[in-house]
């Protein structure tokens, strides 16, 4: 079984991942969604949502964007990123299911959020 978090505002997937309102959590068993969970944001600080997936069994995190020390957090989990990901979550996680969803590897530096990306 795989364990897909999508940062999200309401069904969309969220610009960056730290400031979301929420994680929409998925969890996949071949090409199947069996089972999907919304988990609060618990907020942000540094180093703590990777560690706080990881513990959910995150083994994908997918977002619009997500900074650079958050991006080498989530590989020290040993979770999978995918960032450039935009439109609704569910769509989104039918477009990995299908082998569509490519990350763009882009680093979030420039945003509302910016001085907060680094941490």
């Amino acid at each position: 079984m795989k364990i897909i978090a999508v940062a999200s505002e309401g069904k969309h997937v969220s610009g960056h991942f730290g400031h979301c309102e929420a994680f929409a959590v998925y969890e996949v068993e071949g090409d199947e969604v069996v089972k999907k969970d919304f988990i609060q944001n618990p907020g942000h600080r540094p180093g703590f949502l990777p560690e706080f997936l990881r513990e959910l069994g995150v083994n994908v995190i997918v977002s619009g964007g997500m900074g650079e020390t958050a991006q080498r957090l989530f590989a020290q989990n040993s979770i999978n990123v995918i960032v450039g990901a935009e439109g609704y979550c569910d769509d989104v996680i039918q477009q990995y299911l299908d082998g569509e969803l490519k990350s763009t590897g882009s680093i979030c530096r420039e945003h509302q959020h910016k001085d907060l990306c680094h941490e």
